[in-house]
């Protein structure tokens, strides 16, 4: 095997460690990052989702609290009010989603699903948990949700979620007596879930993986053509012209030419050096040749 090919071949090793540790550290921060993206987009739901609530008890609950007396008004409700919203977001982006889902609601439509039981139950049973995020499959692809629990902190939500009696009559009138109470002080009814498609995100990781991934491997390659270059000529070249002036000599000939240095390297150290073992070897011989003539 020649010196090109064990260059080549330990260079060749070289690069495809370095290519599979690249690629998976590159993979990894890409994907981190896309789900990063997904995370920030899932909070800013949040976020809009808290602050339409707040509005919605603070600035319109109290404007309609008389007309509230005479017959229940959806508006007033801030989980109505979120949803809403976020509905009308839907329709540019339906993939995203967001529910306040309650193991026992008022309105039956945001009664938690079996996927959603077991976030609301997570809670229930991590009181000092105050966020989940996770990931599930979806027929639309994978999707990230980001939870918050729904506690009952302010007993005010208890007049119309305690009892049947306790509760306003319009309200019993809209949703009926039968969900919607037993709630309790500083118990987690529901949480608040966000859902995001990662799919975009994920195939823009991808994407710029592979352009990664093919301008890593042009590099490697155009540095694989100029190193060889660089062997060839700062190497192979000199040595192999010391080669076939070496084979010369050892066969007697010492009228061949002395090598051409340039350079002060390692190599053109070793070439000087063969100049002047060829100088002393041929300054020998016709020593040699003299003492015989004079004999």
């Amino acid at each position: 095997m020649g010196l090109r090919m064990k260059f080549n071949l330990v260079l060749f090793v070289a690069i495809c460690a370095g290519l599979a540790i690249a690629g998976v550290f590159s993979n990894k921060l890409l994907n981190d990052n896309a789900r990063e993206e997904v995370l920030q987009s899932a909070r800013i739901m949040m976020e809009s989702a808290i602050a339409v609530r707040g509005y919605t008890v603070k600035e319109v609950k109290p404007l309609l609290a008389v007309q509230q007396r005479r017959h229940f008004i959806s508006q007033t409700v801030p989980a109505y009010a979120a949803s809403q919203y976020i509905k009308r977001l839907q329709k540019k982006h339906p993939e995203y989603s967001y529910k306040e889902a309650t193991l026992n609601p008022t309105n039956p439509a945001n009664r938690a699903t079996e996927w959603e039981t077991d976030i609301v139950s997570y809670f229930r049973n991590h009181d000092t948990e105050k966020e989940l995020v996770g990931e599930r499959n979806t027929p639309t692809g994978p999707q990230l949700y980001l939870s918050r629990p729904i506690k009952i902190t302010n007993p005010a939500c208890l007049s119309c979620h305690s009892t049947p009696a306790e509760a306003p009559e319009t309200l019993i009138n809209t949703y009926g007596d039968n969900n919607g109470f037993g709630w309790k002080l500083d118990e987690v009814i529901g949480a608040q879930i966000v859902s995001v498609p990662m799919s975009l995100p994920l195939k823009r990781a991808n994407s710029t993986f592979i352009t990664f991934m093919i301008a890593l491997v042009g590099v490697f390659v155009l540095l694989i053509i100029l190193l060889n270059i660089m062997l060839h000529y700062i190497v192979l070249k000199p040595v192999s012209a010391m080669s076939k002036k070496a084979d010369a000599v050892s066969l007697g000939d010492l009228t061949v030419e002395e090598l051409v240095i340039k350079g002060n390297d390692e190599i053109s150290s070793l070439g000087r050096s063969f100049n002047r073992m060829h100088r002393s070897l041929d300054n020998a011989v016709k020593l040699l040749d003299e003492t015989i003539d004079d004999e």
